[in-house]
């Protein structure tokens, strides 16, 4: 991992590996060559209700973020270099709000750093519809999707090959040994989600196993078989840890003009690796009616099986219709439904400005500690967004988000929590 400072760092490395392509061959890679800088401002707030260790978690900061993307060399295997530069600086923390709990900044547990860095570099190939990627990665797809929803955003090194050389097919194949968190600077050991002592994921370690693997790999096709049906397949492996198959099948049923019905049906199956006891089957569905710029939509998820759903730990996001803004309603048995409202006010003359709503209620599963353990657990949480994008003048393209959830449940106190975000983000097109 380099530390070096943001800019110089990115510039370097890609100076770099320009220089190390034959001169005649980088016409195409330098014309093609895309690179932003995002400016991204977030103010983070967690009032916790019944926590008496913590009375909440309160941060403010700065966030950089530069993307180089090069174009590739001429030939019949095309080659190029992305970079991202990452850098973070604090604002406002401490004071007895300070925690890792946000994943703003890292810190020693009562106080956060100033700032932090890192420079990530990416060696790409390309071939006809097919390319190779080797180094930093960004996945995003229903084996592993790697965290963006704080000031910066999590990362794995790895490799990726994706192909789209049938038409309507794409074929996905991955792997990845370390994991770098949003609020960290350093490439770590992956690990397993198992919910904390007091969560009924029911998820543990055999035999005297630690939760660490160095060792992920997926593979997936994903099909078009109309316009409006896909699907996907994805097998993955933790390691010593789970493996998975997940499917998913998506079909968006047009009735008229600015009306369609939208079905997004998942299911993965996950299994133990030799070293946990993970067994779970995960069902979910959400249906979403939209109709000239509303969307309704109504959600099921089940999970059955010895333990709650597993999925890799460091700030990556499981494929669930229920995992929102807190929580992922991912115990063991636990059953959840979510009604959902969002809003383009495009469709009344604002474009740029969008409302969305949610509520997710979850029960069926066994509260695990203290005298009410063995009763029903229970939980909910409500979440509001309302983000707008300026159109035009001096402020054009400048977003501003506010996030808020309110999240309550009857086994775990520290998890009854109000929240809000503030994110103010712009990209500056550089090249």
């Amino acid at each position: 991992m380099l530390k070096t400072p943001i800019a110089r760092g990115v510039a370097l490395a890609t100076l770099g590996a320009t220089l190390a392509i034959p001169s005649m061959a980088q016409a195409a890679f330098i014309e093609d060559t895309k690179a932003g800088l995002e400016l991204r401002n977030f103010y983070f707030n967690r009032d916790f209700r019944e926590d008496a260790t913590q009375s909440k978690q309160e941060e403010w900061a700065q966030g950089f973020l530069l993307r180089v993307e090069s174009g590739y060399t001429e030939g019949t295997i095309g080659f190029g270099v992305d970079a991202i530069g990452l850098l973070g600086v604090k604002l406002d923390s401490g004071g007895g709000r300070y925690s890792n709990g946000t994943q703003l900044l890292p810190g020693d547990g009562d106080t956060a750093a100033d700032d932090f860095s890192e420079v990530g570099m990416t060696a790409k190939a390309k071939m006809s519809e097919t390319v190779l990627k080797i180094g930093t990665m960004q996945f995003k797809n229903p084996a592993v999707a790697n965290s963006d929803s704080r000031l910066l955003p999590a990362l794995m090194q790895g490799a990726n090959l994706v192909s789209k050389e049938i038409d309507g097919l794409t074929l996905d194949i991955g792997y990845a040994n370390r994991n770098n968190q949003r609020a960290s600077s350093d490439n770590q050991v992956m690990t397993m989600t198992t919910g904390t002592g007091s969560n009924p994921r029911g998820i543990r370690m055999t035999g005297g196993a630690v939760n660490e693997s160095d060792d992920f790999r997926f593979a997936g096709a994903t099909y078009q078989f109309s316009k409006s049906l896909s699907g996907s397949y994805y097998y993955s492996n933790l390691e010593d840890l789970y493996k998975q198959n997940a499917f998913n099948l998506i079909h968006v049923l047009p009735i008229s003009e600015g009306q369609s019905l939208k079905t997004d049906l998942r299911y993965q199956r996950s299994k133990d690796d030799g070293s946990s006891n993970v067994d779970n089957k995960a069902f979910g569905a959400m249906v979403t009616y939209s109709i000239s710029g509303h969307s309704f939509g109504l959600g099921y998820q089940k999970m059955s099986g010895d333990t709650g759903f597993a999925y890799l730990g460091g700030n990556v996001d499981p494929y669930l219709v229920n995992f929102i803004q807190v929580n992922d309603f991912a115990n063991a048995d636990e059953k959840s439904w979510q009604a959902r409202y969002d809003y383009n006010f495009a469709a009344m003359g604002i474009p740029g400005l969008t409302f969305m709503t949610r509520y997710v209620s979850g029960d069926n599963f066994d509260r695990v500690t203290g005298a009410d353990a063995g009763t029903e657990g229970k939980e909910w949480e409500r979440n509001t967004d309302i983000a707008y994008t300026f159109q035009t003048g001096a402020l054009k393209n400048l977003n501003v988000k506010w996030r808020n959830a309110s999240s309550r449940n009857n086994y775990l106190d520290s998890a009854n929590i109000d929240e809000n975000r503030l994110i103010v983000s712009y990209t500056i097109p550089l090249l």
